[in-house]
């Protein structure tokens, strides 16, 4: 038995309940934002992917912007300003009430992804997050977190992108049951 087979069907119902909150915010015409570092990184600009392409269905693009793509603002916010603000100022000229951020990081302490969930709180944007087993600072900012009980970076990450692709499917299913 795999550590995804003894993970995953504990949190279904957090899985189903993410889905949920994507699918409205994109029936109501809102956007998700997405943002992580590394790995986390990689797997925001993946599902931003699975959204704007298609996932599994054939179906119309999906607004999703992942905020780890643009090397320009990247570079500018963190020159000018700091690494710690490269996704917080992108949240705030992006960003607006009733979007969706999915904030991930391994650790929950990413100081960049932290400042993104705070001002998109104070912005009326719901923040989603994925982290690693304590959940870190971040757990204690979102709406609704998914935490993967492992220690180990790559197992983390390995948790995310799975959970990440179930709630691409339901997504897909709650907008477009005709389809699936």
């Amino acid at each position: 038995m795999s550590f995804r087979d003894t993970f995953l069907p504990g949190q279904i119902q957090i899985l189903a309940k993410i889905a949920e909150m994507i699918a409205n915010a994109l029936k109501g015409g809102h956007k998700i934002l997405l943002c992580g570092n590394g790995g986390s990184a990689a797997d925001a600009q993946h599902i931003a992917a699975e959204f704007t392409g298609r996932f599994r269905i054939e179906r119309r693009g999906l607004p999703a912007i992942s905020l780890t793509t643009d090397t320009s603002a990247i570079t500018a916010i963190g020159n000018d300003y700091s690494f710690e603000q490269i996704f917080a100022r992108q949240v705030e000229a992006l960003g607006q009430k009733g979007d969706v951020l999915i904030a991930i990081s391994t650790s929950g302490n990413s100081k960049n992804v932290i400042g993104a969930a705070k001002l998109s709180k104070s912005k009326g944007i719901t923040v989603i997050g994925f982290t690693g087993k304590s959940g870190g600072q971040l757990k204690n900012l979102v709406d609704i977190n998914f935490s993967a009980a492992a220690d180990s970076a790559a197992f983390i990450q390995e948790m995310h992108i799975t959970a990440l692709h179930a709630i691409c499917d339901v997504t897909d299913q709650l907008l477009f049951p005709q389809v699936s």
